[in-house]
């Protein structure tokens, strides 16, 4: 939806191959497992060496994948603290992070987001990746926010949902509805903050960029 195919496949032909992260996304792919795009990824990578954050937190680990990719994209003295509340995802993200180098810098908290990220201090991190369950992204923002530094980022993933939020409601299935309204809703309060400024990128399926001012 966001990319023509073609767009699609040339920028990947750009991509500099890595083996290591190559075989986690193909097995990933296998199991039908969702991690970021590969356009999100070359997005996050060119963010994180703009930013250069000293602390890095993301709200929805999955298997690891993004998680790890961003230590590689960042010195060794920063550390990545990831929230995964399914147990099943949480394990395989453990046994990826100790079979890399990397892992060690990465601290798995396997507890519901909505139960961590009150807890969390405020101004203690440089940089927030969203990429958890996309209908609870609106209840985790205060947080999210409170919990930056000035001038720090938040990326907010699938924000498009592969271009439904651009859909009229009654378009759509009625499964849909709920996720199309809060999506919409994230969206509008996003842009309307005045403690911050936010960008939507039409990359991957669409990226809400927000700093903190």
């Amino acid at each position: 939806m966001i990319y023509d195919e073609r767009i699609r496949v040339f920028l990947h032909a750009q991509d500099r191959p890595d083996p290591d992260f190559d075989d986690l996304r193909r097995e990933a792919e296998a199991d039908r497992i969702p991690i970021i795009r590969k356009e999100m990824e070359s997005f996050l990578h060119v963010l994180l060496e703009l930013k250069k954050p000293g602390s890095i937190l993301e709200v929805g680990c999955g298997t690891g994948y993004s998680s790890l990719r961003m230590a590689s994209y960042t010195p060794s003295h920063v550390q990545i603290t990831t929230i995964e509340k399914d147990p099943l995802r949480a394990a395989r993200a453990r046994s990826i992070f100790s079979g890399s180098p990397l892992g060690e810098r990465i601290r798995l908290i396997e507890q519901d987001a909505a139960s961590v990220l009150p807890a969390l201090a405020d101004a203690s991190y440089g940089f927030l990746f969203m990429d958890a369950a996309k209908g609870q992204y609106l209840s985790f923002l205060p947080h999210a926010l409170r919990v930056l530094e000035p001038g720090g980022v938040l990326v907010s993933d699938n924000v498009l949902q592969d271009g439904m939020i651009l859909e009229p409601r009654t378009a759509l299935e009625h499964r849909d509805r709920t996720i199309h309204a809060r999506m919409r809703e994230y969206l509008r309060v996003l842009k309307k903050r005045e403690d911050a400024v936010t960008s939507v990128i039409p990359v991957g399926d669409g990226a809400a960029v927000t700093v903190k001012i």
